[in-house]
């Protein structure tokens, strides 16, 4: 049973509405578009159990980190696959631009002690 304030009216008073209506939300939005339209944009990424590292899964709207880890989590590790999950303001990540990958890279290939084939890597390291 519904326990909003009716005015003299019959409509429901100011905020007290159906999920979906009131001001700034327009008609035939879904219910909840204007706060995932005004929420940041985050970016998740999941370690899984067999891997070392995290892989980029996909983007959500959330209010805040918190919000966004529980989002991720049932968005993203439906099937317990994850072991750790990090989420990203989008705004946050500094990207190199593609066509920069020359003057980044080409450096690094002259000097064969960055290459992994100059070092002796023992037996007890299993997952390099």
């Amino acid at each position: 049973m519904s326990t909003q304030n009716i005015d003299q009216a019959g409509k429901p008073s100011p905020g007290e509405g159906r999920v979906g209506e009131g001001p700034g939300v327009q008609a035939g939005q879904a219910p909840g578009a204007k706060a995932l339209r005004d929420w940041p944009l985050w970016e998740v990424f999941v370690r899984s159990k067999q891997g070392l590292e995290h892989k980029h899964c996909g983007s959500l709207h959330a209010s805040d980190s918190q919000h966004a880890l529980q989002m991720a989590r049932d968005v993203y590790t439906r099937r317990q696959e994850g072991v750790s999950i990090w989420v990203v303001p989008s705004h946050l990540i500094a990207a190199s631009d593609p066509s920069d990958k020359d003057q980044l890279f080409e450096p690094a290939s002259d000097k064969v002690y960055r290459h992994p084939t100059f070092y002796d890597i023992p037996d007890e390291v299993g997952h390099m």
